[in-house]
């Protein structure tokens, strides 16, 4: 276990149980999306290649515009 993740752990330890539980079932549900997309694109990784291909061909014909946050 690495030191930020005992550190959190501890801190953890002094809340009351009910937000104990919260936060527990938070990071839960984080680990199993992580797994899930792990698992979806170790199925797909020539998908994901032509998606990656597609999108700099999109940028190099110049298809594309840059991100202004102001706009979003």
């Amino acid at each position: 276990m690495t030191e930020l993740l005992e550190r959190a752990i501890a801190r953890l330890k002094t809340l009351p149980e009910s937000e104990q539980d919260a936060i527990a079932s938070m990071i839960l549900e984080e680990i199993e999306k992580e797994r899930h997309w792990d698992e979806a694109f170790s199925r797909s990784p020539d998908v994901l290649a032509k998606l990656a291909a597609s999108a700099m061909a999109e940028y190099h014909a110049g298809h594309t515009q840059e991100l202004d946050p102001e706009t979003l």
